[in-house]
């Protein structure tokens, strides 16, 4: 062979893109430059959802949940990143009950762009003028250096759904946590696991809407760790004489959104946490994906 052959052969591998396995579809193709491990083809066939249809729970087709319902929801509103199709279950499947844990950053860039619409829909700035010149809330556990940017409203915390003791143990990880580090990291808002699951309530995707919503009635408490009630407690004192009477802003992180049943005990459960500390506070959840 000829030697200059070979030679360039070589420079054009080098110089080219690199191909590995996509993490969607397992084909070794030239990756997406927007979703890391991603193909071309299977980023661009991500079913996003860019316009809610319903601006309450954000799901992408007509909503008879909440035009039906009469409850009041507990929370402003939920955004999702993707519609739960085949291909995405499969996608969780791989990731939340096979343990392919190269998926997390993926799934956690996906929610951002979940973040990016609700952040969006939500505008200017809480007090736009009087706060773009001091700090954001003060960071738990010094993680985060909070700074406020003007002309986008931002979150003031994470709340990962929490998983049962059983579930912990049988998948290793809380997936909306490490979903909630993802989305933390990337916007420098602090996250708080200040929920707990208060008993075991099985797999909800086999159960009635009804079902749903009886289930988790008083399943989530505030969590008991000391040391968690006193980083939210002084994060909260701090909070408070930034703020002064604005409502906290503070997102409740999980991967799927399905009756919303799950949000709801959360929401209700945290605002009690706010009530009783004299504070007031805007809710919202950000899920991976709306069924």
């Amino acid at each position: 062979m000829n030697p200059m052959s070979t030679w360039f052969q070589i420079a054009r591998s080098l110089l080219a893109p690199s191909a590995s396995d996509c993490l969607i579809c397992g084909q070794k193709t030239q990756v997406s430059s927007e979703i890391p491990e991603v193909c071309k083809i299977c980023q661009t066939s991500i079913p996003w959802i860019r316009n809610p249809r319903c601006s309450k729970c954000g799901r992408h087709v007509g909503c008879p949940d909440c035009s039906r319902s009469s409850d009041p929801i507990p929370i402003i509103c939920n955004r999702s990143a993707v519609a739960y199709t085949s291909v995405m279950r499969e996608v969780l499947g791989q990731y939340k009950y096979r343990g392919n844990e190269r998926l997390a950053p993926v799934l956690g860039l996906m929610l951002d762009r979940a973040y990016m619409v609700l952040q969006a829909e939500r505008g200017q700035p809480r007090g736009e003028g009087s706060r773009q010149n001091h700090s954001r809330l003060p960071a738990i556990k010094g993680k985060f250096k909070c700074i406020s940017r003007a002309g986008l409203w931002q979150a003031d915390l994470l709340v990962p759904v929490p998983v049962s003791n059983a579930r912990l143990a049988e998948r290793g990880f809380n997936q909306a946590e490490r979903l909630a580090d993802v989305l933390s990291r990337r916007r420098r808002i602090p996250q708080l696991p200040l929920l707990v699951r208060t008993r075991h309530t099985g797999k909800q995707s086999f159960k009635s809407r009804a079902d749903r919503l009886a289930d988790m009635k008083h399943a989530f408490a505030v969590n008991p760790d000391p040391a968690i009630r006193a980083q939210f407690t002084h994060w909260l004192e701090s909070a408070g004489r930034q703020i002064q009477s604005q409502p906290l802003q503070i997102i409740i992180i999980d991967d799927i959104y399905t009756t919303g049943s799950t949000i709801r005990a959360c929401a209700e459960t945290i605002q009690l946490l706010i009530d009783s500390l004299g504070c007031t506070a805007d809710i919202y959840s950000l899920t991976w994906a709306r069924s």
